[in-house]
């Protein structure tokens, strides 16, 4: 079971290597509302659910929203770096990625599934959770009010 609503943003140690940005610590992110976005270089859907991400990266630039990608192996050959590599390039990934070879990361999100979104509010509390083919459209909502409501009260 993925974690719950109000739950605290768990942090990302563990990660094995990463892409676009140093390692992320929560004090970098205090304040800000943050998506975590589940995904691997073996899931079709996920490739799909990219520009979206891409898209809400533009649509909220300049709001503090913080996109942290989490490639999460499925199978052993997903835990190729280069092969993550390759697709962080050929699929435009410009946000911070990190590798979770050993899942602790994904242990610490309870995550099961790929893709998969957790919306946190600046106070990192989880305010929406959505995984799977129809999760980018749902997420798209929560975004727009907890981002929404960052901007309002800053």
């Amino acid at each position: 079971m993925p974690l719950k609503m109000d739950s605290p943003l768990p942090g990302f140690k563990g990660g094995t290597e990463w892409f676009n940005s140093q390692p992320i610590t929560s004090e970098q992110l205090e304040g800000k509302p943050v998506l975590v976005h589940f995904w691997a270089v073996s899931c079709g859907t996920c490739k799909e659910s990219l520009p979206d991400i891409k898209r809400w990266m533009d649509e909220f630039k300049g709001q503090d929203l913080q996109v942290i990608s989490v490639h999460m192996p499925r199978m052993e050959s997903d835990t190729n770096i280069e092969t993550v590599k390759e697709n962080i390039k050929e699929y435009e990934i410009t946000q911070p990625c990190v590798v979770d070879n050993y899942h602790e990361i994904t242990d610490a999100f309870e995550n099961k599934y790929v893709p998969a979104f957790y919306v946190f509010d600046k106070e990192h509390k989880m305010r929406d959770f959505k995984a799977g083919e129809k999760a980018p459209k749902m997420v798209e909502q929560a975004l727009e009010r907890i981002v929404g409501a960052a901007k309002t009260s800053a």
